[in-house]
């Protein structure tokens, strides 16, 4: 049901539009007439109406990830507005790639053939190809190799069916999103729900697509710009796997970033490629922090790099890194909590079926007991459920 009656979008975007440029007219008059005092109110009213950043969020921060994916077909307004419904603090919308006419796109890999139904498209049959990406041997179709007007006639799929069998009820509903159409979405939420919405993007490969010619910092930096989304205060936090692709983004703009860390021993591709050394285990070491915190306001790191895990998936021993991350200034939202057997530590599955749900919210107190900041999750309402245990235990 339409709620806004019979006005079009356009016409409620434009309404809009008027109303907000006769307000900021008319308090531009107050403020001449007010002087300091009057541009000091202008300041904090601006901040009000972004919200007050990080501090405001609920902790622990409970993450969409990728929408709910634990309930619709990833990286789809399905999957974001359920997310917002079941009561998400922040949305991951979306996994940014780009398209071969250099819009940014929300898909979880540039290879679209798990994501997508490309495959039953015979015009695009000639568009498979390998590639490497990252330095593993990749087969597909590529985000890069389509303009955008090519991916609109695609439709989002369940990408772990067998996991998710129930999912794939929505295979075909959903096309895939703009970064554009995104931005657009968070402004016209934060409306309707009288709430403001946040989101969490992250740059994809940044070293494989720069290697292509597109920029990714840039192309992100100037889609924020455009929308008033790109200060300190912006509901909008930025990730990446990759380091140097953080400090890059952060020249360009002043949002809260986070750098995204993979299992123990593993690069950074932008390292791999550079000739950098390090691995994880350098980053997470006081040194490490302290030189991340120099760039970026947190972490995003695997929860095994939280507790570790014995060789038959249980869980081990925790790590110091809340503490010497907390200690350098930087908050953690690590990855992923999922509710599904093989996703959770071996001591909270029951039975073996793949698609059965196994003890999720023991999983989420142990870890929620660490101190972390906030957790992505693929469940945003078991999520909220376990943090009201936590909270209220």
């Amino acid at each position: 049901m339409d709620t806004q009656g019979t006005q079009g979008p356009n016409e409620r975007a434009n309404g809009t539009g008027r109303r907000a440029l006769l307000g900021a007219a008319v308090l531009g008059a107050g403020v001449a007439a007010l002087g300091p005092a009057g541009t000091a109110r202008a300041a904090e009213a601006a901040t009000a109406r972004h919200g007050g950043g990080l501090k405001d969020l609920p902790k622990p921060t409970i993450v969409g990830h990728r929408g709910t994916s634990g309930y619709r077909p990833e990286h789809t307004f399905g999957s974001y507005n359920l997310a917002l419904d079941l009561g998400a603090d922040i949305v991951e919308a979306g996994d940014l790639v780009p398209t071969k006419d250099g819009h940014l796109v929300c898909r979880h890999e540039p290879e679209i053939g798990g994501t997508t139904n490309v495959a039953d498209h015979p015009e695009f049959a000639s568009r498979k190809t390998t590639k490497l990406l990252d330095g593993v041997s990749t087969t597909g179709w590529f985000t890069e190799d389509f303009t955008l007007a090519e991916l609109k006639t695609l439709r989002a799929i369940e990408r772990i069916p067998a996991n998710r069998p129930h999912n794939t009820l929505y295979n075909g509903r959903w096309e895939i999103p703009t970064f554009e159409e995104v931005l657009k979405w968070q402004d016209e939420q934060t409306r309707k729900r009288g709430k403001q919405v946040w989101i969490y993007p992250e740059m994809k490969h940044p070293t494989y697509f720069r290697k292509r010619g597109f920029e990714m910092e840039k192309l992100l930096s100037s889609a924020l710009r455009k929308h008033g989304k790109d200060k300190r205060n912006s509901p909008v936090l930025i990730q990446s796997f990759e380091p140097t692709s953080i400090q890059k983004i952060s020249k360009l703009v002043r949002n809260n970033l986070v750098v995204l860390l993979s299992g123990t021993g593993t690069r950074p591709f932008d390292f791999v490629d550079s000739g950098d050394p390090r691995t994880v285990d350098d980053l997470v070491t006081p040194k490490g922090l302290a030189e991340i915190a120099s760039y970026a306001q947190g972490l995003g790191p695997t929860l095994d790099l939280i507790i570790t895990k014995n060789a038959d998936g249980s869980l081990n021993k925790e790590t110091t890194l809340v503490a010497d991350a907390h200690k350098a200034g930087l908050i953690l939202h690590p990855y992923t909590m999922r509710n599904e057997n093989p996703f959770l530590p071996l001591e909270y599955r029951k039975g073996t079926a793949v698609d059965a749900y196994g003890d999720a919210f023991g999983a989420f107190k142990r870890y929620f007991a660490t101190g972390i900041d906030g957790v992505f999750t693929d469940n945003a309402d078991t999520g909220l459920l376990a943090r009201a245990d936590f909270v209220n235990g």
